[in-house]
């Protein structure tokens, strides 16, 4: 699993690149090891997750009966849904680029998404933690999730710009392509599983 000091080296680029900075790229390891060992981000993202999955469960809760409660395999379902989010939206981006004959920028993509959720799973989480610890920033913390939505797709789609370079309508499609799916994909298997608030 990297380190801290190896993904505080990959954020740095990942930075660079928002700052439209190709010196970014020298940051990332975008070989075959580089791209298996970007999905290690998905365990620097569980205590984010956590709190979401605890927030979640309060919200649950919240609609139904006073005396419903869950069991652990409500948090495996919660992991599930997370899993699906991580992998589908990646997988559609793969099919896309080979459909356009540009499968060589596909590492690049996977490197840069996975390694930018951890950043954003964060502060995501500590967004979630003040509307759980003090409900009465609800409406505060409304407006920092949309303002932090923009800035998330800002973000995406500077770094794709960097990667597809000039081609702006795959930068598009692809920062629909990694977004739109796994908000879909949320709900649908939050329904299916029987997670989803009443």
């Amino acid at each position: 699993m990297p380190g801290l000091k190896e993904v505080q080296y990959y954020l740095a680029g990942l930075w660079l690149l928002i700052r439209m900075d190709p010196r970014g790229f020298r940051f990332l390891d975008l070989s075959e090891r580089g791209v298996n060992r970007s999905f290690w981000a998905m365990a620097w993202c569980l205590p984010p997750m956590g709190i979401s999955w605890l927030w979640w469960r309060q919200a649950f809760l919240r609609s139904m009966p006073p005396e419903a409660d869950v069991d652990f395999a409500f948090f495996i379902r919660l992991g599930l849904v997370e899993v699906a989010n991580w992998f589908v939206p990646l997988v559609f981006a793969g099919l896309l680029l080979l459909a356009f004959r540009m499968g060589e920028r596909f590492a690049p993509v996977v490197v840069s998404v996975n390694w930018l959720g951890v950043p954003l799973s964060y502060i995501n989480g500590l967004l979630l933690a003040l509307v759980f610890f003090l409900p009465g920033t609800v409406g505060l913390v409304s407006l920092l999730l949309l303002a932090f939505m923009l800035a998330q797709v800002f973000a995406l789609a500077r770094i794709l710009r960097m990667i597809c370079h000039d081609h702006a309508l795959m930068v598009g499609a692809l920062t629909l392509v990694l977004l739109v799916p796994s908000m879909i994909l949320s709900e649908y298997l939050q329904h299916f599983l029987g997670i989803y608030p009443a």
